[in-house]
C-alpha cells in the first residue's frame, strides 16, 4: 500500500492507492493529563477546543507547519493511518509533505514519526511540488509553473520548470495566523474576546479582500472584557478585511520576492500562465483579485485547492524516480 500524507498545521489528510483522499480531519489530539492517556483525534478533539475542563489539553501538535509536541504527533499520525489501512499486517510506503524551507531537525521529526507506524519506505515531498503535481500540471516540460501554498501554519511558494524547483521561498503565514488576526481585532474594536473556533467561522463566513463592502455580516458571541459577562458583536467582511489587511500585505511581499529572483524566460511563462493558488487560503474570496492588482500577473484558485497537496502527495509516488529535487527517500536523505 502506497500512502501520502499532507500533515497540516490545520488538517490531516491521507490519500490511498487510487482511491485518492481517503482520511480528512483537523490536526487536533485531546489528552487527559490525569490518566494520561488520549481522548479523541481529529474532528472528535477540535470539537472539544475551548470547551474543555482544566486536566483535558487539546492539543495541536504541529506549529507553522512542523511538528511541535513529538509525542502528540506520534499519536496522531499513527491513529490516522490505522484508521485508514485496519490495522493491516503488511507495511506501507509514506511519502510525507514538509514546508520548502524545513531543517534537517524538523524534516527528521516527521520521519521519525511517519517510521513509528510500521511505515516499510519514507518519502518527503516539499508542499510546493506536491501541490502543482496536484493542480495536473507537467512539470517535466521547459516551461515555468509557480504555485503559492497557503497553509493554516505556513505558505510555501515555488516556481518549477523540467521537474525541478528554480526559486522558493516559505513563510510562516496562513490561516491560523488569520484567525488570530480575528481574535485581536474583535478584542481591540468590540471589546469582546472570542475564541478560536468563533475567529475561524468568522473568517470563513466573511472571507472577501477583494471588494469587501460591508454588505456580508456574521455575529460572534465570546466574553465581554468590560463587564466580564457574556456578549457578542456583529462583523462585516469589511472589519475582516480590516484585520488581516497586514499579514496579506507581508503575504504578497512574499510572492513579489519570488517573482523578482524568477530568470526572465520564466518569467514570461508566469505571466503568460498566471501563478495558481491552493490551500485552504486560496478559499478566500478576492485573494486572486487583490494579488492580480498588486502583482500585475494573474493569479487564480486552482480547482478544490484544500486537496490539492493531499492529490499531488499520492500521485508522486509515479513520479519517484523523475523529480529533481523537493522530493527525496529517506534511505538516503541529505536536504537539498
Amino acid at each position: 500500500m502506497n500512502i501520502g500524507i499532507d500533515l497540516g498545521t490545520a488538517n490531516i489528510m491521507i490519500t490511498s492507492g487510487a482511491k485518492g483522499v481517503v482520511f480528512y480531519e483537523p490536526s487536533v489530539v485531546a489528552f487527559n493529563k490525569r490518566t494520561e492517556e488520549i481522548i479523541a483525534v481529529g474532528m472528535d478533539a477540535y470539537k472539544m477546543i475551548g470547551k474543555t475542563p482544566e486536566y483535558i489539553a487539546v492539543i495541536r501538535p504541529l506549529c507553522d507547519g512542523v511538528i511541535s509536541d513529538y509525542d502528540m504527533a506520534d499519536t496522531m499520525i499513527k491513529e490516522c493511518i490505522d484508521r485508514v489501512t485496519g490495522k493491516q499486517i503488511f507495511m506501507p510506503n509514506i511519502i510525507i509533505c514538509v514546508p520548502s524551507l524545513a531543517t534537517d531537525v524538523e524534516c527528521r521529526a516527521v520521519v521519525d514519526a511517519a517510521r513509528k507506524t510500521g511505515a516499510r519506505k519514507v518519502y518527503l515531498i516539499e508542499e510546493p511540488v506536491a501541490a502543482l503535481l496536484g493542480t495536473g500540471a507537467d512539470l517535466s516540460l521547459p516551461r515555468g509553473r509557480m504555485v503559492v501554498d497557503i497553509g493554516g501554519g505556513t505558505t510555501d511558494i515555488a516556481v518549477m520548470s523540467m521537474n525541478g524547483i528554480v526559486v522558493k521561498n516559505s513563510v510562516k503565514l496562513g490561516g491560523n495566523l488569520f484567525d488570530r488576526d480575528m481574535i485581536k481585532y474583535v478584542r481591540n474594536r468590540f471589546r469582546i474576546e472570542i475564541g478560536e473556533r468563533t475567529a475561524e467561522n468568522a473568517k470563513i463566513a466573511l472571507a472577501q479582500v477583494g471588494s469587501p463592502d460591508g454588505s456580508k455580516k456574521f455575529t460572534v458571541r465570546g466574553k465581554n472584557l468590560v463587564t466580564g459577562m457574556p456578549g457578542e458583536a456583529e462583523l462585516t467582511d469589511f472589519d475582516m478585511y480590516k484585520a488581516v489587511k497586514d499579514d496579506l500585505a507581508k503575504l504578497i511581499e512574499t510572492v513579489r520576492g519570488v517573482l523578482e529572483q524568477c530568470p526572465p524566460e520564466l518569467s514570461g511563462d508566469i505571466y503568460d500562465d498566471g501563478i495558481v493558488l491552493t490551500g485552504g487560503g486560496a478559499l478566500i474570496a478576492g485573494l486572486g483579485e487583490l494579488m492580480t492588482k498588486e502583482l500585475g500577473v494573474r493569479v487564480y484558485p486552482a480547482d478544490d485547492p484544500i486537496r490539492c497537496v493531499a492529490r499531488g502527495t499520492g500521485n508522486a509516488f509515479r513520479y519517484i524516480d523523475v523529480l529533481r529535487n523537493g522530493f527525496e527517500k529517506i534511505s538516503n536523505y541529505n536536504r537539498i
